[in-house]
């Protein structure tokens, strides 16, 4: 199954396209952009994070909700990441020291299924 991610990068580098080999354990992976077919070779330590996405397009105009309780998907947490972007959602792996966790998002109407985060590119991380 091909899964599509937009990876974004810690310097701001936005790359759309599919995967096949992404797994939370490996360091790097490799993604088929979206419009040009190129293969790229993907090393997770120069990531911010990984978004696994409905569609690439999304909905620009929609709002997120983080209010919303949702069962079954973890601990509730919020991810303050260094470039000033904050993310709330739920999450069942993050444990201080792990280079990757996963976040599934709070608003089950995102256009995010889940979110590997980097952890290096985070200032904090908090249970809500």
């Amino acid at each position: 199954m091909h899964n599509q991610i937009i990876v974004r990068y810690s310097d701001g580098k936005i790359l759309r396209g599919t995967t096949v080999d992404l797994f939370p354990n490996k360091a790097v992976f490799h993604l088929k952009d979206k419009d040009s077919g190129t293969m790229h070779e993907i090393e997770i330590v120069h990531l911010k994070s990984i978004y696994f996405v409905k569609s690439f397009e999304g909905n620009p105009g929609y709002q997120e909700k983080d209010d919303v309780e949702r069962v079954g998907l973890g601990k509730k947490i919020k991810v303050h990441f260094k470039d000033g972007e904050t993310l709330v959602g739920y999450t069942q792996g993050y444990t201080p020291g792990r280079n990757l966790f996963i976040v599934f998002p709070s608003d089950p109407d995102s256009n995010n299924e889940k979110v590997f985060v980097v952890a290096q590119a985070t200032s904090s991380v908090s249970f809500v």
